[in-house]
């Protein structure tokens, strides 16, 4: 069950949420992309040592797309921030699986080879009913542009899973997609920094202790969530993956109770359970569907093995 490893990743994503908003009253979000991309190559180049392995790849370009597309929807989810209430950015942000599903389908219905189960797909669509419960959304006259940049968001982010998954069946380990995504988040956020910041009302400063802190742990719960996504999409069920994506809501909303005493009403407890029950369904309708077969002596390359 190689998609459970979407669990951790919502997990760590989440976590990484919690340090985002602890810093973002102090950082740029161009600080905070370069950073913790910075954090993720030093991070994925000492294992990669440590392991043997190396950043040569024949597939330069798959690595440059998977890049910029994630970088891009990132960026444009940050905008639409800016531009909408929070719950109505998330979820429109987190119509990806939907994006996926339909990505999915499309692709096998134009093919002739349908290649996925309606039932994960309605798992997904339940999933997305519980974020809109859990979120409650909103959207007011004039906020068009900030919707459809949301949407946008979510949907190159779809791209970006698809292309993950696509550099796995191709031989790549995590370690390599997660290298070259963050020396793409570093370009980005240098330029970002470096072009956007003077213009701030706040230029570029030395973190104090805590700054310091939380960026390192940004970019370490982001670099070990996407390790954990990468495995999840490249080893796993594409439309179990993606249903357990929304887990992330649930975390990060816990955190809030926990953390800031967020107060979540009937509608939000209930979306919590609709996204949890869609994501048991997926995972049981999906053991139930595997065909019994032994499991191989290894389910990825090692370091030193990899291409």
């Amino acid at each position: 069950m190689q998609s459970l490893w979407m669990l951790a990743a919502s997990f760590l994503f989440a976590l990484m949420g919690v340090c985002v908003k602890l810093a973002a009253d102090s950082f740029s979000t161009s600080e905070i992309v370069l950073v913790r991309g910075i954090v993720g190559m030093l991070f994925v180049g000492t294992l990669m040592r440590l392991g043997g392995g190396t950043l040569k790849t024949p597939l330069a370009r798959h690595h440059l797309w998977r890049g910029a597309v994630g970088v891009a929807a990132l960026w444009m989810w940050f905008y639409s921030i800016s531009l909408l209430p929070l719950a109505t950015a998330v979820t429109l942000n987190y119509m990806s699986p939907i994006w996926i599903a339909a990505i999915v389908f499309g692709l096998g219905w134009w093919r002739g080879r349908p290649s996925a189960d309606w039932r994960l797909a309605a798992a997904i669509a339940l999933g997305f009913i519980g974020v809109a419960l859990l979120l409650q959304p909103s959207l007011q006259s004039g906020q068009g542009l900030g919707a459809a940049v949301a949407l946008a968001s979510g949907m190159l982010a779809a791209l970006a899973y698809l292309e993950v998954r696509r550099l796995g069946q191709m031989g790549e380990p995590e370690y390599r997609v997660v290298f070259y995504f963050s020396l793409t988040g570093t370009v980005a956020g240098l330029a970002g920094t470096l072009w956007l910041q003077p213009q701030a009302s706040h230029g570029w400063h030395l973190p104090d202790a805590r700054g310091a802190l939380l960026l390192v742990a940004i970019g370490l719960t982001a670099t070990s969530a996407q390790m954990a996504m990468t495995r999840a999409y490249r080893l796993g069920n594409t439309l179990l993956t993606a249903n357990l994506q929304y887990t992330g809501i649930v975390f990060s909303s816990l955190f809030g109770v926990l953390i800031w005493h967020d107060a979540l009403g009937p509608a939000g407890w209930l979306g919590i359970a609709a996204i949890l029950v869609s994501g048991v369904a997926a995972t049981f309708y999906n053991v139930r569907a595997a065909p019994s077969k032994p499991a191989p002596a290894r389910l990825s390359p090692s370091l030193k093995e990899s291409p």
